[in-house]
């Protein structure tokens, strides 16, 4: 036994939310971080026995906490037999270890919190090379404890201890190899995703992402709009790596859902780079849906963090016009609250839907097709079915909505920017029906 483990259970845990000087105008509170702290260490089910948020007048750069403090937890997790203690925070790693030694019990950050889920959530390879290279960034300036890749087959990274933990100690210079290695592998699986993505632009399958903070229900929407089972539970970071799915809108028009990782408040910044290729999809998407849950006390907040991670990765929410807002859980408010949101939602051009019952579906869907089609002039076509190079061209430049062959025609209904409509004519003997009708 490792001399910070005590009596105390692995999985049964304290939650601590030092509030800093720094935070003291934090427009969530410390309550509400509290609880979202709760919610990610649920999120790998772990036994959350205690959380408490305590107020800290001057950081020490031993413990971060008071004297007074590090002992009354000490006497908290003896008593009730606690074994792991996840600190809000970012701890340095002398922080940590006198923490661990104080308290004999096993310490965490919330950045160790977070690469956790990670480490468990992350399914495939790009995911894990994402986790991994995070994971060890972090643990280059600290003792790796229990860091081995027989412990990523159980999901993790061993932070919190488990089977096999061998105290292996992998020396900077070992996990500065593995960083540049990883990194090696990570702009091989960006490369290939640039190639994956440059195949479907060929194929012209418009690309709507799902973004938004987490547990906001972007993949129960996702179910919900692609009839698929992706894991969908009320978790935090539910979701780690993108999935997608090829769907049918009501008009018959093919498009690309997206589902991708929540953001989060105060995500450190190394785990924002580790995860840049997972957000490029959200980059290259031709429609954006900001899910929030407006049922949560914290949706203006969540929704300013979103909108900086936008930002940061060159979307800006306000004048993009690839972004709409789509608030959900609307089956938790009052019947009189949801009049109220739907109000608001029609002035404010948001749309307003509960992604468990499926109400606002169908507004959500039209106006999807909207957006697909604004700027744009839908015409049809009856093209001969042996001139290859116009079918092709209207597949290449155009959104093609319908076809209907038969022996000698092909019929297609498109959607063209009037300037390749022009360009089409100009180059091709075809007019479009309606044009053809009138002359």
């Amino acid at each position: 036994m490792s001399n910070h483990e005590g009596r105390g259970s692995p999985t049964r845990a304290l939650v601590l939310h030092p509030v800093l000087p720094e935070d003291r105008n934090d427009a969530r509170g410390p309550e509400s971080r509290l609880d979202e702290a709760v919610g990610l260490a649920a999120a790998i089910e772990l036994e959350v026995a205690y959380a408490r948020a305590i107020r800290v007048t001057r950081p020490r750069p031993a413990t971060l906490l008071g004297t007074g403090a590090v002992e009354e937890v000490a006497t908290l997790i003896k008593e009730a037999e606690i074994g792991l203690v996840i600190v809000d925070q970012s701890l340095t790693p002398i922080q940590q270890r006198n923490l661990e030694r104080d308290w004999k019990a096993k310490v965490i950050d919330r950045t160790g919190l977070i690469l956790e889920i990670f480490g468990k959530r992350a399914r495939t390879r790009e995911g894990q090379l994402q986790v991994e290279l995070a994971a060890l960034t972090y643990q280059r300036s600290r003792l790796v404890r229990s860091w081995t890749h027989l412990e990523r087959q159980r999901g993790g990274f061993g932070f919190l201890g488990g089977p096999g933990e061998s105290q292996i100690e992998m020396d900077r210079r070992l996990i500065s190899d593995r960083i540049v290695k990883l990194k090696g592998e990570l702009e091989e699986v960006r490369r290939t995703r640039g190639l994956h993505r440059k195949a479907r632009e060929k194929v012209p399958y418009p690309v709507v992402a799902l973004v938004g903070y987490t547990n906001a229900g972007k993949s129960t929407l996702f179910n919900r709009m692609a009839g698929a089972d992706v894991f969908a539970k009320d978790l935090l970071f539910a979701t780690l790596d993108p999935t997608m799915r090829s769907i049918m809108l009501p008009s018959n028009r093919k498009i690309i859902l997206s589902d991708t990782v929540g953001f989060i408040s105060d995500l450190p910044h190394g785990l924002v780079e580790a995860f840049r290729a997972t957000l490029e999809e959200v980059m290259a998407a031709d429609i954006i849906l900001h899910v929030r849950d407006l049922s949560h006390p914290d949706t203006e907040a969540q929704k300013a963090d979103v909108e900086s991670v936008l930002k940061g990765l060159g979307i800006e929410v306000d004048t993009d016009e690839r972004v709409m807002e789509v608030l959900n859980k609307l089956d938790r408010l009052s019947e009189e609250d949801q009049q109220t949101l739907l109000r608001q939602a029609r002035r404010n051009g948001g749309i307003a839907i509960s992604a468990l019952t499926g109400a606002g579906l169908d507004t959500l869907f039209d106006a999807i097709d909207r957006r697909m089609v604004a700027g744009r002039e839908v015409v049809e076509f009856d093209i001969d079915v042996s001139d290859g190079a116009a079918i092709a061209w209207l597949y290449g430049k155009g959104e093609v909505l319908d076809r209907q062959d038969d022996e000698t025609c092909a019929r297609l209904r498109v959607g063209l920017d009037p300037a390749d409509l022009a360009r089409f004519q100009d180059r091709f003997p075809y007019r479009a029906r309606e044009q053809a009708l009138a002359s």
